[in-house]
């Protein structure tokens, strides 16, 4: 059976018209988009190690299944600045010749003592900045920053960081170095715009 020349020329508009929509410029209104910038950490030697994150109330956390990783090595804590969500676990391995321990004042942890090869598991339950220490090699020292948000970056030597699929809405942002006051200031997230920030930290 044939059908009507008009319905078949209104459903060929249709077609079309829903394929310029598609191509169109404009992202759906709920579309992520990337949170960038920099961060300078005055009178320190390296802008490293600066955390961003983009704070809001009802986020959607969503840990790891598998620990993620610091690894004991050059009698080093690597990274030196870790940051999870709520509930994530970190496994510690120890690959220098020699024992290590892991313990946190601020989180009342000691994870005790183990050789080379072995490793020690913890999950992080609060949020929090927790400082790693090592009772044996007083100079180590590394951060985890136990966070209650899914958008986080880590600054690099250069003090660039970049956030990734970050939904459009209001966020407090929250800047953190080891040796700063840091600095919280709103912003807001627009779908399909990428939104560039430059920090300075100074206190």
């Amino acid at each position: 059976m044939r059908r009507p020349v008009a319905l078949c020329l209104a459903s060929a508009v249709a077609l079309a018209v829903a394929g310029a929509g598609l191509l169109g410029a404009a992202p759906p209104a709920g579309a992520p988009t990337a949170v960038r910038g920099t961060v300078v950490v005055k009178g320190a030697k390296t802008n490293a190690d600066a955390v961003v994150t983009l704070e809001a109330p009802g986020l959607k956390l969503a840990p790891p299944a598998e620990p993620l990783k610091i690894d004991q090595k050059g009698f080093r804590f690597l990274p030196h600045v870790t940051v999870v969500q709520t509930g994530s676990s970190i496994r510690f391995l120890n690959n220098d010749p020699e024992p290590h321990n892991v313990y946190s004042p601020e989180g009342r942890y000691n994870l005790g003592t183990w050789p080379t090869g072995d490793t020690k598991d913890y999950t992080f339950k609060k949020p929090g900045i927790y400082s790693q220490l090592c009772n044996i090699h007083p100079d180590m020292l590394a951060y985890v920053v136990v966070v209650d948000t899914p958008h986080f970056a880590v600054t690099d030597a250069t003090g660039a960081f970049l956030i990734r699929n970050v939904p459009p809405g209001k966020y407090k942002l929250v800047a953190w170095h080891e040796k700063k006051d840091g600095l919280e200031q709103d912003v807001e997230v627009v779908a399909g715009k990428p939104l560039k920030l430059d920090l300075v930290l100074e206190k």
